[in-house]
């Protein structure tokens, strides 16, 4: 390596592929340990961490015991490339290696990964996903010691073919067996985790997830549990947000008025689809959807995987990396997912055809969540809105009429005609103001209620 180039290196500074040390050490070996299981990388020997030049006095004999000792305490042995260089009148060591095939690599038992410019443990299941992308295979391919052929729904899994037919428009020959097994959805009549989890025919308690419509952080109105098929569990999933959506009714001069949600269901349902593909179902915390009055929030085990982060999510960087390749496949098959790695592009174009604020992305509690925000229109005119009303409750309904008669009741008034108490009344009066249906003009005390939509009473049926 000529001076100028070194110069160059070294200015730029401690980064993901470049290390500082003044002299070798135990800590030069976990840094080559740690680029090895990353993207590679140099430990500059002779330099300090102010990019000061220390030199030094190593010969020979010396840069050769370092790489015995490099070998001997790394597993698989890693054996780095050597420059011994004259620079500024003192001799630095550059000792570099290259991201290593076969993954991971341990330091005196010890696996490390390179961020930044710092090295960090591996956790157990990071050491299983490096090895697992070593041999290009996933969690889900592997047999599940716990389950049988007898666990497995013969009508799901000749459901899967149909799908795939319809969706390639191929007729399919052969057995529903000999297909999965040619997928290597089942090995030698034996299932994988990934069939159990497509094809169970009775609870799954690996694909956990709980949903519930809140009315505040505390306060729960609607849940519901799922343990079932990952196919079953997107549709049950996008009826229970659905439930919980307000549906607007857009005039467009046709016979039919245009349904359109608070949200856009395209980028709600890829999201549910998403989150089914690249959950970590090694994890034992469930997945869990809530719904709130102005957000839904999606929650699941498991960070983004590969070394993608959310920079690469939300700057069309976004690759195709599936955590469990098995489930993807299968997907893709039966065409609910297009290819790999465009999903939260997707969702972005979605949300922007909405015409509102866009998702929010997030790393937290070892998992990943997704926050879908809604814009509430301050204006409501007769030519673009009427509310779903079937989705109030009776109560509701009986506010609703009541003020459509006259605007000037009060909460105290309702309790006596309606029967339930004050608080009660109130509570039902926000889920009305929130979804729309009522709007206060004025203050408290002289205000008054009036409906969104005067030409639309609403009358129990």
């Amino acid at each position: 390596m000529i001076q100028s180039k070194l110069f160059n290196i070294i200015n730029q500074g401690e980064s993901e592929v470049l290390e500082f040390k003044t002299n070798f050490s135990r800590s030069v070996i976990e840094s080559l340990v740690a680029f090895s299981n990353t993207s590679g990388g140099s430990v500059i020997i002779g330099c300090n961490d102010h990019k000061e030049n220390v030199g030094v006095s190593a010969i020979k004999e010396s840069i050769q015991h370092w790489v015995n000792e490099i070998k001997q305490n790394t597993i698989p042995q890693i054996i780095p490339d050597v420059e011994f260089i004259k620079f500024k009148n003192k001799h630095v060591d550059s000792l570099k290696v290259i991201e290593y095939p076969v993954k991971p690599i341990a330091f005196r038992n010890k696996y490390f990964k390179r961020l930044a410019n710092s090295n960090h443990l591996l956790g157990v299941i990071d050491i299983a996903n490096k090895y697992l992308r070593t041999i290009n295979s996933s969690w889900d391919f592997y047999l599940d010691p716990n389950h049988d052929m007898l666990d497995l729904s013969s009508d799901k899994m000749d459901g899967f073919l149909s799908k795939i037919e319809m969706n390639t428009g191929d007729k399919i020959n052969g057995s529903t067996t000999d297909l999965l097994s040619k997928l290597e959805i089942l090995k030698n009549n034996q299932i994988t985790f990934g069939s159990y989890l497509l094809f169970s025919k009775n609870d799954c308690a690996i694909s956990d997830i709980q949903l519930g419509r809140f009315k505040s952080d505390i306060t729960i109105i609607d849940s519901w549990s799922l343990q079932t098929d990952l196919f079953t569990e997107i549709d049950e999933v996008m009826a229970f947000i659905k439930k919980h959506l307000m549906v607007e009714y857009v005039i467009t001069g046709e016979s039919q008025h245009q349904e359109r949600f608070d949200y856009p269901l395209n980028a709600i349902r890829e999201i549910v689809i998403n989150r089914v593909v690249h959950r970590d179902y090694r994890d034992s915390s469930a997945s869990i959807i809530k719904i709130f009055d102005d957000r839904i929030e999606f929650f699941n085990p498991g960070k983004l995987f590969g070394g993608l982060t959310l920079k690469d999510l939300t700057s069309n960087n976004e690759t195709s990396r599936a955590r469990n390749k098995l489930i993807a496949r299968a997907f893709k098959e039966v065409g609910l997912i297009e290819q790999y790695g465009s999903g939260i592009k997707r969702i972005i174009i979605y949300y922007k055809n909405h015409g509102i604020g866009l998702p929010k992305f997030e790393e937290v509690f070892e998992g990943f969540r997704v926050t879908l925000y809604k814009q509430v229109s301050d204006k409501v005119t007769e030519s673009n809105i009427k509310f779903n009303t079937d989705k109030l409750s009776a109560n509701q309904r009986q506010i609703s009429n009541i003020i459509n008669d006259n605007k000037d009741f009060t909460t105290s008034k309702l309790t006596e005609i309606i029967g339930i108490s004050q608080r009660k009344i109130k509570e039902n009066i926000a889920k009305l103001k929130v979804t729309g249906v009522l709007k206060r003009i004025g203050s408290a005390k002289g205000g008054y209620w009036i409906m969104e939509d005067q030409s639309n009473k609403i009358r129990n049926n």
